[in-house]
């Protein structure tokens, strides 16, 4: 695994850049980027201001949440709740933790600097440059953004069809995936991203998963074409890797979105599609009622590998 060089804190948390998204559909543009456009190249925001005596403590999640590197990306906390989604997954900053498919690096922006404050280790799995031009692109835009001397060490792995193990096996206290179980689903290897999560999780290890949601009474799409994913599914897929799953938050529901909506989840924010090639775009298509919907409904669910694997293996 490769590592981009470690930086004191006190230069990390003077400087940062804002990033795009986790991968929507085939590796479009990162979520954060305006509709049918790309944001792949990250530019440098204005320089954070030192914490205030009464605000948050340099270390806290909050201070990181309301960095100033953040830049414009801190508009769609209302929609992606990172306060509450971290301390739901029961994040500890002092661990291991493995953010899968992190695009440009919304949630890196607040878990990079985070973790490094506490002493912690945070890994970005990416994507495999050998896959595709526009991946090997995303990849290197990633590792340029999110330097050293702006957020610390950052450690770098890949995550693929026929990627290897993301870290060494049982290792990891934490595995997050942001909206990302549609495209493994479309590729047709869930079942293997899951798997490889349990390997890299120490027993005991969380596992957690944000994801949009597809109603129960709705028939599951095996490739979840419209982006939308039924709740029970991703549960099993989860449970037959071998994770116990622990519990649900409605933190990230959104009670407006239907999930049937033209050019599926991307019909809404951030995306905003309106016409797509090879797809008629509906006669009564209406671009501000879809808006007003905001971004999509979305699962928040809490698994852990079983800490009997290792009592198993002490009774042996």
């Amino acid at each position: 695994m490769s590592r981009l060089a470690y930086a004191a804190l006190p230069a990390l948390l003077l400087a940062a850049c804002s990033g795009g998204d986790a991968p929507e559909e085939e590796i479009e543009a990162p979520a954060s980027a305006p509709a049918e456009t790309s944001s792949e190249t990250a530019a440098p925001a204005e320089e954070a201001a030192a914490p205030e005596a009464d605000g948050p403590a340099a270390d806290s999640l909050d201070y990181a949440i309301a960095g100033a590197w953040r830049s414009d990306d801190a508009a769609r906390d209302v929609w992606r709740n990172p306060a509450e989604t971290l301390r739901f997954f029961e994040i500890d900053p002092t661990s291991t933790i493995v953010e899968i498919w992190p695009g440009g690096g919304w949630y890196a922006q607040i878990l990079a600097p985070w973790t490094a404050a506490n002493g912690g280790t945070y890994v970005a799995a990416h994507f495999d440059p050998e896959i595709s031009e526009r991946r090997a692109r995303s990849r290197a835009n990633f590792e340029a953004s999110f330097s050293a001397e702006r957020y610390g060490e950052v450690a770098m792995a890949t995550f693929a069809e026929t990627s290897g193990a993301l870290v060494e096996p049982g290792t990891a206290d934490a595995v997050l995936s942001f909206r990302n179980v549609h495209n493994w689903m479309g590729g047709g290897w869930a079942e293997k991203a899951f798997s490889d999560f349990y390997v890299a999780l120490r027993p005991g290890g969380v596992l957690g998963i944000v994801e949009h949601r597809l109603p129960s009474t709705r028939e599951q799409d095996p490739r979840a074409s419209s982006g939308y994913v039924q709740e029970g599914y991703v549960i099993r897929l989860a449970e037959e890797a071998g994770f116990e799953f622990i519990g649900s938050s409605e933190v990230n529901a959104n009670e407006a979105d239907t999930a049937d909506h033209p050019f599926g989840v991307w019909t809404l924010p951030p995306v905003r599609r309106s016409e797509r090639s090879g797809m008629e775009t509906p006669a009564d298509f209406d671009r501000e009622a879809y808006d007003a919907i905001g971004e999509s409904d979305r699962m928040t669910l809490l698994f852990r590998k079983p800490v009997e694997d290792v009592a198993a293996d002490d009774a042996e």
